[in-house]
């Protein structure tokens, strides 16, 4: 039987002597870690413009779309990864934003865009923030 991903991850982690927690936690060096992690994610931003130049030099659909996933996968670990050092339930906390996310469309059931293509706002918006918080509380 395959393992589920956020076992992987954790195997990963205890592989790596990286830290696993089931439970919410902060750790003391909370600010050199949220650095070293931002440092670790703009190393995948900037592999964006290396993909942007594929495409520019003309590169195969193949080759780009292959550029794409391993950034986009990368990025999923790198995350996954310190969401368990951290404690948090990723998965959970995506199921919330997802929640929040659908809470967004305009009065007539339609979404709104933003010129970029972000979804905008509408009426029936709510925070996922108050929904995670009681998630975290009832994890302790």
């Amino acid at each position: 039987m395959t393992k589920s991903f956020a076992l992987r991850i954790a195997a990963m982690n205890a592989m790596y002597k990286l830290p696993v927690n089931d439970h919410p936690v902060l750790p003391e060096d909370v600010a050199s870690r949220l650095t070293k992690f931002k440092a670790t994610l703009m190393d995948e931003v900037h592999e964006i413009d290396q993909i942007v130049e594929l495409v520019q030099k003309g590169g195969s659909a193949q080759d780009i779309l292959v550029a794409m996933a391993d950034l986009l996968g990368d990025v999923i670990v790198y995350c996954r990864s310190e969401a368990l050092k951290y404690g948090l339930p990723l998965e959970d906390v995506l199921n919330i934003i997802m929640d929040s996310n659908e809470s967004k469309l305009g009065a007539d059931g339609k979404p709104i865009y933003d010129a970029n293509g972000k979804f905008l706002k509408g009426p029936n918006y709510w925070k996922p923030e108050p929904k995670i918080k009681i998630l975290l509380e009832n994890i302790r």
